[in-house]
């Protein structure tokens, strides 16, 4: 090869070279700033991580300040021991009034729900990034919805009885106006998710907004919708019965005037009704979702590994069945009334069936939605301007205090067990179904205890304070969160796993190594939302004796110092509002 082809080539793979390069300073050849760079870490990402570690050290220091004694409990057995002594036999009421009771439970609990459902939908439209008219528009919507979720529904409740007096309606309105701030977010997430081809070739084809979101959008997001209300609907199952301590009627009331009246035996009975009834929703909520959408390979609730060991699917008769629809136009134009399309109409012919008998056993006086309005002024003027009333600036801020120390030592204890559980019950992780199995079921069955029910036992046994509250937020936790870490471990891509496992690794390397990076997102979102949780949950155990603020919010109500209540909200407000904007940026920096 002649000098001059060699000076060629070797221009040409030295252009070819450079063009991979970045611009910017030439280094000279073999020098050590010739080879890669080591990844630097952004400052950000830096200030992210000492976030973290600040907040760990924080939980760690509330729950070394709350000095949870498991020796000292057990001493206090005896206290337990006594109560259930005086408590006797477990009473109930008698069937007919126990079933109206259930039922009027139900009844406001479904109509909450689908309340918060039907507002939240234009909220996510203007809440979420790819549909919202402006930013003006999306940051209002956002604003919103975190400002319905920041206000405990305890305290809406105390609002409505107001208005309202005592009945139904306060208890549907406080559900409903509290859970807009969760279904609309997730509402928005779905939306921002959706394959945007469907709605930009109905936009090319000149179609308007509203057909753009009824055939583009709307059956992308529509199963997300589902599960999201039937989930949302769960919590407020649970939720519900704190608000019979405000007077919103139903089983909570009766189990709170049980417990007041020291009828302990007929107390925990509707206790014990109440825990049945959170279960069974949740068995049925996770069959219902399977029903309605169709089992799905990644099924993961015991309704449709219930649903699914009971139904057979032939092989081969869903690729028939497609085959056959595709076999003219004429036939893909018709809609025939096969299985699929039975079962749809059965269930949203049942589904009409409980709302209007939800409707109708909650008994709503539909003229005081218009009559309302003339008591508004009065009543606004009582809650505001805020104010401590009688009570010491620092009493109140340590009050708040204690409450963020009782929701970060029980989001630090629920991340632990969490984390453990959660892990097993993942089809990926758990060493096989039987472990898997009981990991679930045992998920499912602490998810179905509401957490003031967990608290007056705690208390019983351990005394008032902040001891009792903390326990029961973390034993409550574990259901939600290890449900939450578990389906993401689940649905982390099953590529880095398995590489690891051909190169020889071990379940346990295999986990650290593949499973656990890829959920680290997901666990610090989900943590997050667990403080978050907490926060509100903390202050409505204290009206229980609990400890943290939720004392002075229902000595506030009881004693008619509405401005000592919006004082303690809008407390409660500015914690919720950082610790959601601490969530957001640690979802973005860890993204």
């Amino acid at each position: 090869m002649s000098t001059a082809t060699r000076t060629s080539s070797n221009s040409r793979a030295g252009n070819r070279s450079g063009s991979r390069e970045p611009s910017g300073p030439q280094t000279p050849p073999g020098s050590v700033a010739e080879r890669a760079p080591r990844r630097r870490i952004s400052p950000e990402r830096i200030a992210a991580g000492i976030t973290l570690l600040a907040l760990l050290a924080a939980s760690i220091v509330a729950l070394d300040n709350i000095g949870i004694d498991p020796a000292k409990m057990a001493r206090s057995w005896s206290n337990a021991e006594r109560f259930f002594t005086r408590v006797g036999a477990i009473s109930f009421p008698e069937p007919g009034e126990l079933l109206y009771l259930t039922g009027l439970t139900l009844g406001l609990v479904i109509c909450g729900t689908l309340l918060a459902a039907v507002i939240s939908v234009p909220v996510a439209y203007l809440a979420a990034s790819n549909t919202t008219p402006g930013n003006g528009w999306r940051a209002f919507a956002r604003f919103f919805g975190v400002l319905t979720r920041a206000i405990p529904d305890v305290v809406f409740a105390m609002v409505f009885v107001l208005i309202f007096s005592l009945g139904a309606l306060p208890g549907i309105l406080a559900i409903g106006i509290h859970s807009i701030g969760m279904i609309s977010k997730m509402f928005a997430d779905a939306i921002e998710q959706i394959d945007e081809g469907p709605r930009l070739a109905i936009r090319a084809g000149g179609g308007s907004k509203l057909q753009e979101f009824m055939a583009g959008v709307l059956p992308q997001v529509m199963p997300s919708w589902v599960a999201t209300v039937l989930h949302r609907n769960d919590i407020n199952l649970r939720g519900s019965v704190i608000l019979g301590y405000v007077g919103v009627v139903g089983l909570g009331m009766q189990m709170s005037f049980a417990f007041k009246s020291l009828d302990y035996g007929l107390g925990l009975g509707f206790a014990l009704v109440i825990f049945v009834l959170c279960v069974v929703m949740e068995v049925v909520s996770s069959a219902v979702r399977a029903a309605m959408l169709g089992i799905q390979p990644t099924g993961r609730g015991l309704g449709d590994r219930m649903l699914r060991g009971l139904r057979r699917i032939r092989p081969g008769s869903a690729r028939l069945g497609v085959q056959a629809a595709a076999a003219s136009p004429a036939a893909m134009l018709y809609r025939p009334w096969n299985s699929a399309r039975v079962r749809n109409t059965v269930w949203g012919w049942i589904a009409a069936a409980v709302v209007v008998g939800s409707i109708l056993i909650c008994n709503i006086q539909w003229g005081d939605l218009v009559t309302v309005w003339a008591k508004v002024p009065a009543i606004a003027v009582q809650f505001w301007p805020p104010s401590f009333g009688s009570y010491e600036a620092s009493t109140m801020f340590d009050a708040m205090g204690e409450t963020i120390a009782i929701a970060l030592a029980a989001t630090l204890l629920t991340a632990i067990v969490s984390i453990v559980v959660g892990s097993l019950a993942a089809r990926n992780v758990a060493p096989n179904s039987g472990v898997r199995g009981g990991m679930r079921l045992l998920l499912v069955v602490v998810r179905g205890i509401p957490e003031i029910i967990l608290a007056i036992v705690l208390i019983v046994i351990s005394g008032l304070g902040t001891q009792a509250g903390t326990i029961a937020l973390a034993i409550g936790g574990v259901g939600l969160l290890g449900k939450l870490l578990a389906d993401s471990f689940e649905e982390v891509k099953a590529g880095p796993e398995r590489a690891l496992t051909a190169a020889g690794a071990s379940r346990l390397q295999v986990y650290a190594g593949a499973t656990v990076p890829q959920g680290l997102r997901a666990m610090i979102g989900h943590t997050f939302y667990m403080i978050d949780c907490n926060i509100r949950s903390a202050t409505l155990l204290g009206i229980v004796g609990a400890g943290g603020v939720g004392y002075y919010l229902l000595n506030a109500s009881q004693g008619s110092h509405y401005g000592v209540v919006t004082a303690i909200v809008l407390m409660i407000l500015v914690t919720v509002l950082l610790v959601e904007g601490l969530a957001i940026w640690m979802r973005r920096v860890f993204r």
